[in-house]
């Protein structure tokens, strides 16, 4: 029997099929992103195996992933949807060097602040970010110039308590929903915030 070499998703992403201990993300129906715009800068924190980076460039000439764990996994991806996506191979952190874990698998990689990836990336205008918890270490005026946010927010085990600095900033500068959705009503994940600049 043929095993086919990637899986194909309802709107034509191609994956890889790599054994692994780790799950690999095809869909992210989670976010919200239907208002990329063709020269928007998009930067994807936590990228996996890149389904919403992916899907982005598909709006966006303009798409940098960020990924510490599975960076192969995410550039055989890229490669097989013949995609224009620049790669960072690194976590959100404080700049110290750090073992970053996803599921079975664990990696030790330089980390850098928000304000670093984006100054990386030529820019951010529109942030997805899903880092099991780095998200409490965002600089609050690292958000400067970001009109969109789709960010995973996570709480105790998974991460640290959250950042009140962070969230007041939040709630100051943006139009924001915190939602849950069945998927992610689970220990240690907060909801996804969908957030536009004012």
């Amino acid at each position: 029997m043929h095993v086919p070499q990637f899986h194909v998703t309802d709107d034509g992403v191609r994956f890889h099929h790599a054994p692994s201990r780790f799950r690999q993300i095809f869909d992210v129906p989670e976010y919200a992103f239907s208002d990329i715009g063709r020269d928007d800068l998009v930067l994807d924190i936590g990228a996996n195996a890149g389904a919403f980076c992916l899907r982005a460039c598909r709006m966006s000439r303009h798409v940098t992933a960020v990924e510490p764990v599975i960076p192969a996994i995410l550039r055989q991806n890229i490669t097989l949807n013949d995609a224009s996506i620049r790669v960072i191979e690194a976590g959100l952190g404080d700049g110290k060097p750090a073992v970053c874990t996803w599921d079975e698998e664990s990696a030790l990689v330089p980390t850098y602040p928000l304000s670093a990836l984006v100054e990386m990336a030529g820019g951010c205008d529109f942030l997805k970010c899903d880092c099991e918890g780095a998200e409490w270490q965002i600089r609050p005026g690292d958000l400067a110039g970001i009109r969109r946010i789709e960010m995973e927010l996570h709480i105790p085990p998974i991460s640290g308590p959250p950042s009140p600095a962070l969230l007041d900033y939040i709630d100051r500068h943006y139009d924001y929903t915190i939602e849950r959705k069945p998927c992610h009503d689970v220990l240690g994940v907060m909801g996804i915030l969908h957030a536009t600049r004012r």
